[in-house]
């Protein structure tokens, strides 16, 4: 069991959440923190690390990829970060270019 409460039993919903606002308070967190904040955190840490947007899916539970693919907009200096793959084609072409005037 991930979270066993009492007796064996799993916690409910509201007790995690609970649980998860005393953490917080007691790292000092100040801004308004949810599960659903960590959630997205997590998903935008992941996605940001170079994991597959489908093993993302997986591990949050999501049947659509086009609900896992909302933490892409996150990710926003990652897909900055992303090389046109015709940056390449003009590389390519320029280090041809210098080879055969050697």
């Amino acid at each position: 069991m991930i979270f066993p409460g009492y007796n064996g039993k799993h916690l409910s919903p509201r007790q995690i959440s609970r649980l998860f606002k005393q953490a917080a308070k007691a790292a000092a967190i100040t801004k308004p923190v949810t599960l659903h904040t960590l959630r997205h955190s997590f998903a935008t840490h992941l996605l940001e690390r170079g994991v597959d947007i489908r093993v993302i899916q997986a591990l949050l539970g999501h049947t659509k990829l086009t609900t896992t693919a909302r933490y892409a907009s996150l990710a926003t200096g990652m897909i900055a970060a992303v090389d046109s793959p015709l940056d390449d084609l003009g590389r390519a072409k320029h280090k041809k270019g210098k080879k055969g005037a050697s």
